[in-house]
């Protein structure tokens, strides 16, 4: 992990703001997910991507009944529910 340098104060409700220049950098835009991690004593913000619920890859993937599902997962699946039952 390195330091950008920035430092911000929470706001009474908790809230930070991630000055433009790092968003630009960052490639966020306005309104757009973030995922949050704890590792150790720190606190990660990740751009949200939905990933397989099987495979947990974040490639392909499309919403199935509230869950993320990519083609091949979702293949699988189908190809399980056509196999004869033993």
């Amino acid at each position: 992990m390195r330091s950008t340098g920035i430092v911000r104060r929470l706001d009474e409700m908790g809230r930070i703001v991630l000055p433009a220049e790092l968003r630009r950098t960052m490639g966020l835009r306005e309104r757009e997910n973030m995922e949050i991690f704890t590792e150790g004593g720190a606190i990660i913000l990740k751009k949200y991507s939905p990933a397989c619920i099987f495979c947990e890859k974040g490639t392909d993937v499309i919403l199935f009944k509230g869950k993320f599902i990519c083609a091949r997962c979702l293949e699988l699946l189908r190809a399980a529910q056509d196999a004869p039952e033993k």
